[in-house]
C-alpha cells in the first residue's frame, strides 16, 4: 500500500512539473505581400496566445518534406533548430491564379511554436523551380521584448471536447470551428461537427487511428446564419469571414481573415482545424496545415469534409482534372511536393515504387479517354445548372448520377484497385500522374489510395 501510494504521488508530481515545463504558444503574425513573379514579407503582431503548447515536444523537428513553405525557429546563441514546419500558403495558391499577372494583394498570415526562453530567429524558406527550399525571410525574436502581446481576454463561446483520447502533447490536437452559426444555432453545430467527426473516423486510416485525436469544438455565435457568397448576391460578416467563391470559384470556401480566425482558435488546444460553414451549397476548401472547410449541410459534406481534410492535413494534391479550377499551369514541369501525385520524369525512380503492384506496367494503362469525354459533358451540363440559377437539388443530382458512372468506370480495368501510374492528376491530363485509378483524391470515391494512406499516417506520427 505504502509503495503504491509513493508510486501515485510520484505520478501526480511529474505531471504537474512536465506541466510546468511546457511552454506556452507564441505566433509570429506577418504579412505576405505579392503577385505571380514577386513576394515580400514584413512584420506583424507578436502574440503569446493564452493555451500551453499543445505539441509533443519530444518531435518538434518536421522531417515530412511536404508543403510549398517551410519555418524553422533557431536559437540564436547556439544556432540549433528548436521547432520547424512546412507549410502551404492562401498566397501560395493565389500566386498561380490569372489575377496575380494583373495586380499584387496582401495577405495574413502566421507561424506557431512552442514560445522559446532566448533569443531566436525565424526563418521562412519556400521551394525554388528545382523543389528546393531557399531562405526568404528572416526575423530576430525576443521572447522578453516588451511588445509581444501578453493581454488576455475571453473565449468567444465555451470550448466543446467532442472527443477527448489523452494528453494534448501527444495526440493529435483537432479543433472544429463553426462559422455563420446564430446563437440560436449553437446546438446545431454541435450535433454538425459530431457528425462529420464521426465520418471522418469512419474513413480509413483515420479509423484505424482514432484513439491518437483529441477533436474540440469552438462556435463564436454569428448575428446572421450563413456566410457570403458573392456570386449569388449573399453577404455575411460572419465570426470566421469564410466565404464562397474564393479565386472565382464558385464552390471554394475559404478564409481571408487570418487575424479573427488566430484569436478565435487561440482558446483551443489544437494543430489542426476544420471550419464548417452553416450553409448547404456544395463547397468546402483545404491547404495544407492551414485549415480546411466545409458546406456541413451539403449532401457532399461527407465526400468534400474528408477530400479537403486531405489536403490540409497530410498535403495531399488534387488528383482530378476535368474540373473548372482557377490555377493556371506550371510553366516548368517539376516533380511536386505533394506526396500522392508525380511528374513521373524518372520512371525507375517513382516515389511510390515501394507499393506498386508487382506486374503493373510503369505508367499505368486506363480507360482515359471514356473518362474524360463524360467529364467534359458533365462539365457543360454543371455550368448550365448555374448560369440558369437553377436549384441545387438538380447539382446534387447531376453529382450523383457522375459518381455512379465513375465508380463503375473505374472498378473495373485491368489495373483497377493496383498501385501503379495512372496519367492524369493535378489538374492536367497529361504529364503528371497519381497512385491508383480512383481515390477520394480523384473522385467522390468513398476511400484513400494506398499512397494516401501511408502519407496520412507519416503525419499522425509526427504528432503522437
Amino acid at each position: 500500500m505504502i509503495i503504491a501510494r509513493k508510486l501515485a504521488l510520484f505520478i501526480l508530481v511529474s505531471a504537474i512539473c512536465a506541466f510546468a515545463a511546457t511552454p506556452r504558444t507564441m505566433r509570429l503574425d506577418y504579412f505576405h505581400t505579392g503577385n505571380d513573379h514577386s513576394e515580400l514579407f514584413s512584420m506583424g503582431d507578436v502574440v503569446l496566445e493564452p493555451l500551453p503548447w499543445p505539441g509533443n515536444l519530444q518531435k518538434t523537428i518536421d522531417d515530412t518534406n511536404l508543403g510549398k513553405y517551410y519555418f524553422e525557429v533557431r536559437d540564436r546563441a547556439t544556432n540549433k533548430v528548436l521547432y520547424s514546419r512546412g507549410f502551404a500558403s492562401i498566397f501560395g495558391e493565389w500566386e498561380t491564379t490569372d489575377e496575380a499577372k494583373q495586380i499584387s494583394r496582401t495577405f495574413s498570415e502566421s507561424l506557431r511554436f512552442p514560445a522559446p526562453e532566448h533569443p531566436v530567429q525565424i526563418i521562412l524558406k519556400k521551394r525554388d523551380d528545382q523543389n528546393a527550399f531557399r531562405e526568404l525571410w528572416t526575423i530576430n525574436l525576443d521572447p522578453n521584448d516588451k511588445f509581444i502581446d501578453r493581454s488576455t481576454s475571453t473565449a468567444p463561446a465555451p470550448l466543446l471536447k467532442l472527443q477527448d483520447s489523452g494528453d494534448p502533447a501527444t495526440h493529435v490536437d483537432f479543433l472544429i470551428l463553426g462559422d455563420g452559426y446564430t446563437a440560436a444555432e449553437s446546438a446545431k453545430f454541435e450535433k454538425d461537427a459530431h457528425r462529420l467527426m464521426d465520418l471522418l473516423f469512419n474513413t480509413s486510416p483515420f479509423k484505424e487511428h482514432r484513439a491518437d485525436f483529441n477533436v474540440w469544438g469552438l462556435c463564436p455565435p454569428a448575428q446572421q446564419s450563413g456566410i457570403s457568397r458573392p456570386s449569388q448576391g449573399i453577404y455575411r460578416h460572419s465570426p470566421l469571414g469564410a466565404s464562397y467563391d474564393t479565386f472565382g470559384s464558385e464552390r471554394y470556401i475559404l478564409t481571408t481573415d487570418n487575424k479573427d480566425f488566430r484569436h478565435i482558435a487561440q482558446f483551443a488546444p489544437y494543430e489542426f482545424v476544420e471550419i464548417l460553414t452553416n450553409s448547404s451549397t456544395y463547397g468546402g476548401g483545404g491547404i495544407f496545415n492551414l485549415y480546411s472547410t466545409v458546406a456541413a449541410d451539403s449532401l457532399w459534406a461527407p465526400y468534400v469534409f474528408v477530400h479537403e481534410f486531405g489536403h490540409h492535413f497530410a498535403g495531399l494534391a488534387d488528383e482530378y482534372f476535368t474540373s473548372d479550377v482557377a490555377y493556371l499551369p506550371p510553366t516548368k514541369k517539376v516533380e511536386p511536393w505533394e506526396p500522392n501525385v508525380t511528374a513521373l520524369l524518372d520512371p525507375t525512380d517513382l516515389k511510390w515504387k515501394d507499393l506498386v503492384t508487382p506486374g503493373t506496367p510503369i505508367p499505368t494503362p486506363w480507360n482515359e479517354e471514356g473518362y474524360i469525354q463524360y467529364g467534359r459533358d458533365i462539365q457543360a451540363e454543371r455550368r448550365k445548372i448555374r448560369a440558369e440559377n437553377k436549384p441545387e437539388a438538380e447539382m446534387n443530382a447531376l453529382f450523383q448520377k457522375e459518381k455512379q458512372h465513375e465508380d463503375d468506370l473505374l472498378a473495373n480495368d485491368k489495373y483497377s484497385g493496383r498501385v501503379g501510374a495512372f496519367e492524369g492528376a493535378n489538374y492536367e491530363a497529361k504529364g503528371y500522374y497519381r497512385p491508383e485509378e480512383n481515390c477520394i483524391m480523384f473522385t467522390r470515391y468513398d476511400k484513400f489510395c494506398a499512397v494516401c494512406r501511408r502519407s496520412i499516417e507519416r503525419v499522425i506520427a509526427l504528432y503522437t
